[in-house]
């Protein structure tokens, strides 16, 4: 629960700052170029996504627990360079399955973008050897 709330204290007013927004989307932008799609996870990863796509002149494609949304049918992801997007690594679980989800679909997962990263918790093992940028990491 804390560790929830830190994040939820330091990254939401970030992203309701135009420039906040801006910037955080420029950052991972950078680090997502050569993508055919982005994939943002639930809830502020959508948020993220959106806007990096958008950066980026390409798709977003919305990655939530199975029974929350609508399947991603008519989306064709066999051969597509996906680049995951999410808030916060912590231990690595979500980018994980997001991953491993991904990629059983047939998209060629090229690495994922987080704005936090928690060391301490080492969500980097649980998702070896995807390839993991943070904006910021305590």
């Amino acid at each position: 629960r804390r560790i929830r709330d830190t994040g939820a204290t330091v990254l939401t007013p970030v992203l309701a700052d135009a420039y906040g927004l801006a910037e955080v989307s420029r950052a991972i932008a950078d680090s997502a170029r050569g993508a055919d799609l982005v994939a943002g996870v639930d809830a502020r990863g959508f948020l993220l996504g959106g806007a990096v796509a958008v950066t980026l002149g390409i798709g977003v494609l919305a990655v939530r627990k199975g029974g929350k949304l609508p399947p991603a049918d008519g989306v064709e992801l066999a051969g597509r360079s996906v680049v995951v997007i999410d808030d916060v690594l912590a231990t690595g679980g979500t980018l994980a399955a997001a991953h491993q989800l991904l990629t059983k679909a047939g998209a060629n997962v090229t690495g994922a973008v987080v704005m936090m990263e928690l060391t301490a918790l080492g969500g980097r093992a649980a998702v070896d050897p995807l390839e993991v940028t943070s904006l910021y990491s305590v």
